[in-house]
């Protein structure tokens, strides 16, 4: 199974690329390897964040470094191809 990647829309990670790590009805634990590692994800309101139509494998959630590496690959794409969706 793959991992989501979102947008942060709000708060001080605003604007960075995140992996959805767990989901509950109102909330998400997200993880970007660097701020917010595996060890310890935040919790995000569902609508402080817009779904990206990225995906990463779960293998590179073994560690912090894999899943940077991850990310970035998803952010080097150009803005354009980076279709953000609303989400409830």
């Amino acid at each position: 199974m793959n991992i989501r990647v979102v947008f942060s829309k709000a708060g001080r990670d605003k604007g960075k690329l995140m992996a959805v790590v767990n989901e509950t009805e109102e909330s998400m634990l997200l993880c970007d390897g660097k701020e917010r590692r595996l060890e310890h994800p935040k919790a995000k309101n569902k609508k402080h964040v817009a779904f990206t139509n990225y995906e990463i494998k779960r293998e590179d959630l073994n560690s912090n470094r894999s899943l940077r590496k991850a990310l970035h690959e998803c952010s080097k794409n150009s803005e354009e191809e980076l279709i953000c969706q609303k989400k409830i």
